[in-house]
């Protein structure tokens, strides 16, 4: 039974990356009837940021940690037991100011740790979510596709297939609406606009 793993990032709402979302999750039901989605809404309740305490409980050993520790990364733990259960990831996201919603990095920060999603072997970093594949569903302003003017300002797309290749996802692929500024402008119809990119979220999902 396959298990997909759904996040959103995006500000609640009508946003473009959540209609992504739910069409790519509509479409992998249907072409896998017995499988589970395990839902996370980031922007509807963020994870809070690292600190002191969670660091030092994060490279406390497991059976030394104290009852403050165990608790300090009890989300860290569910998190990642996510990522673990799920075959698949699917991730929306909208471009804020060149890069990530914030709450997006908030869980980056919480699910990259040492010896439970990335190791260190005698040959450099080792990601441990192997064999897992990754859908991400980009909403951005502007066009910053490559070969775009405005390319070299993208980092979002760029960052989420590093941090993802480091935990062990290397099949990461990248589907982006771009130019959904003219959505708020009203210079083209949504359904028009959002036609393409669903075809593509569709044609991955299956």
């Amino acid at each position: 039974m396959s298990t997909l793993l759904h996040l959103d990032s995006s500000p609640l709402g009508t946003s473009v990356s959540r209609e992504l979302t739910r069409e790519f999750v509509t479409a992998w039901k249907s072409a896998h009837p017995t499988g589970v989605v395990i839902y996370r809404d980031l922007a509807a309740k963020a994870p809070p940021p690292i600190n002191a305490g969670w660091i030092h409980a994060a490279y406390t050993p497991a059976d030394a940690r104290n009852p403050e520790q165990h608790a300090a990364i009890a989300l860290s733990e569910e998190l990642i037991g996510e990522l673990e259960r799920a075959d698949e990831y699917v991730v929306g996201v909208a471009m804020h100011n060149f890069s990530i919603p914030s709450v997006l990095k908030l869980w980056i920060d919480q699910v990259a740790r040492k010896d439970r999603t990335f190791a260190y072997g005698a040959n450099g970093p080792q990601g441990l979510l192997a064999g897992k594949k990754a859908t991400v569903l980009a909403a951005t302003g502007g066009v910053y596709q490559p070969g775009s003017p405005a390319a070299a300002f993208n980092f979002a797309e760029p960052y989420l297939q590093t941090v993802l290749g480091f935990l062990g996802v290397k099949d990461v692929n990248v589907i982006t609406a771009g130019g959904a500024s003219k959505l708020m402008s009203g210079t083209v119809d949504r359904t028009t606009f959002l036609q393409p990119t669903l075809a593509q979220v569709r044609a991955r999902a299956a």
